[in-house]
């Protein structure tokens, strides 16, 4: 387990022993964020990506690096048929009550997984 800082606040990441073997089998850095998605629900979500997203990542060693990205949409869609509404920054008042607490991430059949919490 290893803790860094996020906007000030502790977080810990817990990587499985499978998600250490594949990011250090990386040529390249993984960066992971944690989207917290705002619309007629809340939804957490870890998302994977080759290149850096959020300017706001914080490296966890040289081939992982982490963000918290809230976001909002502007329509509410619950059937999961439909195709997702655009995504937009989303500008929390009291955003540090929403920086999650830990992320766990894992590396199964050829995929990442992760989740985060308070």
């Amino acid at each position: 387990m290893t803790e860094i800082q996020i906007e000030n606040k502790p977080l810990q990441i817990r990587l499985s022993q499978s998600a250490e073997r594949a990011l250090q089998q990386r040529e390249s850095g993984l960066f992971v964020e944690m989207e917290l998605y705002f619309s007629c629900l809340i939804r957490k979500q870890v998302l994977f990506h080759e290149v850096q997203r959020q300017s706001d990542s914080v490296a966890v060693n040289d081939k992982l690096s982490v963000s918290f990205h809230p976001v909002v949409t502007s329509s509410c869609m619950v059937s999961a048929a439909d195709a997702e509404p655009a995504k937009s920054d989303f500008e929390i008042q009291r955003r540090e009550c929403f920086i999650p607490k830990w992320l766990s991430i894992d590396f199964s059949k050829g995929n990442w997984l992760g989740e985060f919490g308070y």
